[in-house]
């Protein structure tokens, strides 16, 4: 398996022949947008109306398009989708994900901004990959970010929406986060991509975070 990064929420995840693209990061960050031809897609945040017409677009569209809660299977991966209605309205739904891939189990936290509920904490276990975000408000701030990754506890943390170059929002750096998870003396590059195996996961005997480059 190989993830890559592209900014905001926004990876690429690599299987065989399977291409997984999670949040496809919008012009409006300021973010070059992927070009790349993807098998599934993933949404952590949608507008009710999308999820309303979702069997319409997903018919429509070259890739499986996955919005919202509910179980999936798509191109032999098997996705399911948890809607965080704490901090969803009328107008929008947040979604978390688990998906297994190769054997590795994933979990994409996306647009969430405080700890979920424990009835849906109850399903993140045994995760090995936290996708996470990692550049504070309006999403989750740091520590509460650092408090949910002890209670998961995962293999390897990826973190996401950080500032990068480009980005017209606003939000902090990556090593913010690095320095509240006590890791900033480690000195933790971003590397281009994460190339990784199930047996891999074996060797891992402590937390790993695996920052990306865009």
């Amino acid at each position: 398996m190989v993830i890559s990064f592209y900014g905001e929420g926004c990876f690429k995840i690599q299987s065989a022949d399977t291409t997984i693209l999670i949040d496809q990061v919008g012009s409006e960050s300021g973010l070059t947008q992927p070009r790349f031809k993807f098998d599934v897609e993933l949404k952590t945040l949608a507008s009710v109306e999308a999820i309303n017409s979702f069997g319409k677009e997903q018919k429509e569209r070259d890739g499986f398009q996955i919005i919202g809660p509910g179980e999936y299977n798509a191109k032999d991966v098997k996705i399911t989708g948890f809607g965080i209605l704490s901090e969803s309205s009328e107008k929008f739904i947040k979604t978390i994900y688990l998906a297994e891939i190769e054997g590795i189990k994933l979990c994409f936290l996306g647009h969430i901004s405080e700890i979920p509920l424990a009835d849906i904490m109850e399903h993140l276990e045994e995760i090995d990959i936290l996708f996470i975000s990692a550049g504070g408000k309006p999403f989750l701030d740091q520590k509460t970010a650092a408090a949910l990754i002890k209670k998961i506890s995962p293999k390897i943390v990826i973190p996401s929406f950080y500032k990068v170059p480009g980005l017209k929002r606003k939000a902090d750096d990556l090593k913010v986060f690095l320095e509240t998870m006590g890791k900033a003396k480690e000195k933790i590059e971003p590397q281009e991509k994460l190339t990784i195996k199930k047996k891999d996961l074996a060797e891992i005997k402590k937390l790993e975070i695996m920052a990306l480059k865009i």
